[in-house]
């Protein structure tokens, strides 16, 4: 430790860096869980099977916090961090335009999955008959609904 000037000015910049990381990685996980827990609460009320089963939800939160975490933790701080004033001890480290931006997408997510559940004419080939086996078509419908559940998390 030293009371070097330039050694604080460092300091501030990297603790500004960490805070906008974790307010990064809070952001896209929450949007991740938001989504899973409403889309899984709409099927249970509207009496339909989840796309997402519990193998699903390990895999996608197994990839989503390893992805996320790589990512947003080897973000470089700039200067720019400098240049706004100091965050208050007491605000909440989920601003009002995270919650926006996180509910926004999550309802964009949910919305594109029930639809992509319920109409089969998106896939070729696909004949939606209710006495179909799990692995039959109806296998291929699953892998779809979850690679591009995956696709939107990683381009949210």
């Amino acid at each position: 430790l030293d009371d070097n000037f330039a050694s604080i000015v460092v300091a501030a910049k990297w603790g500004r860096n960490v805070f906008d990381s974790i307010q990064k990685f809070l952001q896209f996980q929450l949007t991740v869980n938001i989504s899973i827990l409403s889309l899984n609460v709409i099927c249970a009320i509207i009496g339909t099977k989840c796309p997402l089963t519990v193998l699903h939800l390990l895999w996608l939160n197994l990839i989503m916090d390893s992805a996320a975490s790589l990512a947003l933790a080897s973000e470089p701080p700039t200067d720019e961090l400098l240049m706004r004033p100091p965050t208050n001890r007491n605000d909440s480290i989920i601003t009002k335009q995270m919650l926006i931006n996180m509910i926004g997408m999550a309802c964009y997510e949910v919305g594109i999955m029930l639809y992509l559940l319920h109409d089969y004419k998106w896939i070729p080939d696909l004949i939606a008959d209710p006495g179909d086996p799990v692995t039959g078509p109806k296998s291929r419908h699953g892998t779809m609904l979850f690679n591009i559940f995956v696709l939107m998390q990683v381009f949210n």
